[in-house]
C-alpha cells in the first residue's frame, strides 16, 4: 500500500523532472539511437528536491520487500543511491548502497561493485535514473547476479519506452518505472 503522499510526491517529482531535466533537443543517446529529446536525470537527482523526492517515493514503492541493498551503474544511479540510503536510514529497514563500475578497477582491490559487501545472500534492489534500451541496468545486474544476489527489484525513475522493459525482462527481471516518457507529453 503506498502512502497517502504517494501521489503528491510523484507529481512534485515530475514537474522538478518536466523544469530540470527534460530538454527538447536533438541528441545521440548511449544506445547509439538518435532523439529529438533529452533526459538529463542527474539534474534533478543532484538537486536537494528532486534527490529527497526519488528516494521517499522509491522507500514507499518497495518497504514491503525486505530488501537490504540499492545499487546501480555509475553515474546516473550514483545521486539516486545515496539520496536512498540516507534517507532509509531514518526508516526501520535502513540500506546500503552499492556502486557498479562500467570497467573493473585495473589497481587496488579491482573491483566492479564498490560499496559494503555484498553477500550471495543480498535482496538487492537495481535502480537507473533513465532507461532506453536498458544496457547500463542490464550491466549492473550482470554483475550482481555473478556474486550470487537476488535482484528483488528493478526500477527506474523515467523509461523511454524504447525496449528496456522486454530486454531486461529477457534477464529475468521486471523493470518498474515511476515514469514513462508519456508523461513527459511527447
Amino acid at each position: 500500500m503506498k502512502s497517502e503522499n504517494y501521489s503528491k510526491d510523484k507529481k512534485q517529482l515530475l514537474a522538478i523532472l518536466k523544469k530540470l531535466s527534460f530538454k527538447k533537443q536533438s541528441v545521440v543517446l548511449a544506445s547509439g539511437k538518435t532523439s529529438d529529446y533529452y533526459f538529463d536525470g542527474r539534474i534533478s537527482s543532484l538537486s536537494s528536491q528532486g534527490s529527497y523526492l526519488m528516494a521517499k517515493i522509491i522507500l514507499n514503492m518497495i518497504k514491503d520487500d525486505k530488501i537490504t541493498a540499492i545499487g546501480g551503474l555509475t553515474l546516473g544511479a550514483d545521486p539516486i543511491i545515496g539520496a536512498t540510503v540516507a534517507l532509509s536510514y531514518k526508516t526501520s529497514t535502513p540500506l546500503n548502497g552499492f556502486i557498479v563500475r562500467k570497467n573493473e578497477k585495473k589497481h587496488g582491490m579491482q573491483k566492479i561493485i564498490e560499496g559494503p559487501e555484498l553477500k550471495k545472500s543480498s535482496k538487492v534492489l537495481i535502480i537507473d535514473d533513465v532507461v532506453t534500451t536498458g544496457s547500463s541496468t542490464i550491466q549492473a545486474i550482470e554483475s550482481v547476479k555473478k556474486i550470487g544476489c537476488k535482484i528483488v527489484r528493478v526500477i527506474a525513475i523515467v523509461d523511454r519506452c524504447e525496449g528496456a522493459k522486454e530486454n531486461i525482462g529477457k534477464m529475468g527481471c521486471k523493470l518498474e518505472s515511476i515514469f514513462t516518457i508519456e508523461d513527459f507529453n511527447i
